[in-house]
């Protein structure tokens, strides 16, 4: 079996929906492939060849989506979010080695700068015609014509950045063969066919997005109506619009929805979804089953990662159960715990959760260090280390205790955050939560938590930490709840652990 993009959407009959967005007719199987062949043609005309690095800087839609599947086809990809300032574009432009970039049409503006000021080629891109068909014409070239070869299984189809939150983010190679493999895992965990259809609100410079919603959906066979972008407000039209069989988000935008769905009863009740699917950052358990009784759909909680090509983990589909607090069973590679420190596995023990499979990365690029800590050798497999603590039930459900590094350790007592999350939120006046680590001058952290209340919810600080402390261990109780309006958030709508007592201003306890 062959494993490139090209080959997951070679197949599919041609007058069959592949791209849709609001306002928009559908592009067919057809119609990509098509595109995809002009795109190759016109990457080649402006020196861009095979194994080449071209960023995309594209506002989220079909677009978007369309030049990523195609690009990819023909050269390296690299999304970029488009909010980033001229700093962030001129390190990730030197770090990937971009020899091209990808702006709209007329778009200037610190991705236009920075890229001028290296040289590198531009590609403008014009929307035309069906949703996420476009135009595609060099205005600067990278060198003489190319050869335009078809990209193989081995090559790199899409580069991406660890967050980089505590340290200089590792640049994560992924191959056609690691994003085929990927598309077929979440494909069947998730049951897709040709007549599925994705809403896709994830950010398209994200792995979630890229893989979960685009590549799952068109290898498939199925379609994936491309919003431009998450919005609690316009969520609903879409929904009535695009008449998706599923979606796929982050838990902060599940509880957006949540929020607004009493107003919006008549549009849930007509979805008729089969599911929903959460993934990127722990749901909930609380937020899962309110979920599944609002739009009467299975919600099936995905346990992923950039390095993993996304998905590792999933809960199954009816009949099997959906666990809130799990993020489900293996799900596409094998899936293990291993020691902490040492490079071993650790059967029925809490410990760091670990995976080995055809999804996962080659490697950190240019970071033998990252790399010698990141994979290990045992049972005859290579082991990649999440970097997260978790422990499988009986059922072989994996349940995550948190980051190694979000692990809050309180004086020698460690204490998980998720564990705390949990409890918090059962509180009648809390609508999201975030523990997270206090430093302290005796213990070296406190726990801590933030907290956003229910609209028109009233509760102090006092009143929470006391519902915290009948329900937990006193080491384990916040010693802080600070009452915010809204959490801070990643550029993915993950709500921030890492650095929120630096970041709220709160010093040493």
């Amino acid at each position: 079996m062959t494993a490139t993009l090209a080959s997951l959407i070679a197949s599919h009959p041609s007058d069959a929906p592949a791209l849709g967005a609001p306002e928009r007719e559908w592009l067919g199987f057809g119609g990509l492939r098509q595109l995809a062949h002009e795109v190759r043609a016109t990457l080649a005309e402006a020196g861009i060849a095979r194994g080449d690095r071209v960023a995309i800087v594209l506002p989220n839609g079909p677009e978007m989506a369309a030049a990523f599947v195609t690009i990819a086809q023909a050269a390296t990809t690299a999304p970029l979010n488009p909010a980033y300032r001229r700093d962030e574009f001129d390190f990730y432009l030197d770090d990937l080695g971009a020899k091209a970039i990808v702006l709209a049409e007329g778009a200037e503006g610190p991705a236009a700068e920075a890229a001028a000021a290296r040289g590198l080629a531009v590609l403008r891109l014009a929307a035309e015609g069906p949703a996420g068909r476009f135009r595609l014409r060099a205005e600067t070239k990278a060198g003489p014509p190319a050869f335009g070869a078809e990209a193989e299984a081995e090559d790199i189809a899409l580069i991406l950045h660890t967050s980089g939150t505590t340290s200089r983010p590792k640049i994560v190679p992924l191959l056609h063969a690691n994003l085929a493999a990927s598309a077929r895992n979440i494909g069947a965990a998730l049951a897709l066919a040709p007549g599925d259809r994705c809403l896709n609100v994830m950010p398209l410079f994200h792995i979630h997005g890229l893989v979960a919603a685009v590549t799952a959906s068109l290898a498939a066979g199925g379609s994936v109506w491309c919003a431009p972008g998450f919005d609690a407000l316009r969520f609903f039209g879409w929904l009535h619009a695009a008449k998706p069989t599923w979606y796929t988000a982050v838990p902060t935008m599940h509880q957006a929805i949540l929020a607004r769905s009493a107003r919006n009863a008549e549009t849930v009740r007509a979805a008729g979804l089969r599911l929903i699917r959460s993934s990127s950052a722990s749901l909930p358990p609380q937020v899962m089953v309110a979920l599944a009784e609002t739009f009467a759909c299975p919600v099936i909680e995905s346990y992923g990662m950039t390095e993993a090509t996304h998905q590792m983990c999933s809960n199954p589909l009816p009949p099997r159960a959906q666990k809130p607090g799990s993020v489900g069973v293996a799900a596409g590679p094998e899936v293990r715990i291993a020691h902490e420190a040492e490079d071993r596995l650790t059967p029925g023990a809490t410990g760091e959760v670990v995976i080995s499979g055809p999804n996962v990365t080659p490697g950190y690029e240019a970071n033998p260090e990252a790399n010698r800590k990141s994979f290990f050798e045992a049972e005859g497999r290579r082991w990649f280390r999440t970097g997260d603590q978790g422990a499988f039930d009986a059922e072989g459900y994996l349940g995550l205790t948190g980051r190694l590094k979000e692990i809050i350790n309180r004086g020698g007592e460690k204490v998980s955050p998720l564990e705390v999350d949990a409890v918090l939120m059962d509180h009648p006046a809390v609508a999201q939560v975030v523990t997270f680590a206090l430093p302290h001058p005796k213990l070296g952290e406190e726990v801590a938590a933030a907290v956003v209340l229910r609209e028109g919810a009233e509760a102090s600080e006092a009143d929470i930490r006391e519902f915290a402390r009948t329900r937990l261990a006193e080491f384990k109780t916040p010693r802080r709840v600070v009452i915010l309006a809204e959490i801070p958030k990643g550029a993915t709508g993950k709500l921030m652990r890492i650095g929120l007592a630096a970041k709220l201003g709160l010093g040493e306890g």
